[in-house]
């Protein structure tokens, strides 16, 4: 297993410049034939406004209930902080993260939710699932 995980144990410093260059890396799922949930909460994470060039602060979180593969945490904390100078708008953020996470490891449900700092006195969340339809995985209330 440690061939194909290029980050853990290693003492890597450089983060990627972007969400375009980094790399979600995966394990096998010890346990594929139960649905456990994996909670990951990043309460640090930033990202630019692409028309105000300001920073944007959020608590990111993700739950999913992993099917044959697992997202391995230090690959994910590299990759979120690629979006640290990356200009995007909060709700393609959260999208994009999703659509990355499925990509990466094809969760049987996952949910992925940016509670954004507040700009000009409104906060704005989003909340993004895979499957689309599926209510059942639910992050708990703020």
């Amino acid at each position: 297993m440690s061939e194909e995980l290029k980050l853990l144990g290693r003492s890597e410093h450089r983060l990627p410049s972007s969400p375009d260059e980094a790399k979600l890396e995966t394990f096998p799922n010890r346990t594929p034939g139960r649905n456990y949930r994996i909670h990951l909460s990043a309460p640090e994470f930033s990202s630019i406004c692409p028309v105000t060039g300001q920073p944007d602060s959020a608590h990111l979180e993700i739950l999913y209930i992993p099917d044959e593969r697992c997202v391995e945490t230090k690959s994910l904390k590299f990759y979120l902080a690629s979006y640290r100078n990356h200009a995007a708008f909060n709700e393609a953020i959260v999208n994009r993260i999703l659509d990355d996470l499925v990509k990466a490891c094809a969760p049987k449900q996952a949910v992925v939710r940016g509670q954004f700092g507040a700009r000009g006195g409104i906060q704005l969340t989003c909340e993004a699932r895979h499957p689309e339809v599926d209510e059942v995985l639910r992050l708990p209330e703020a």
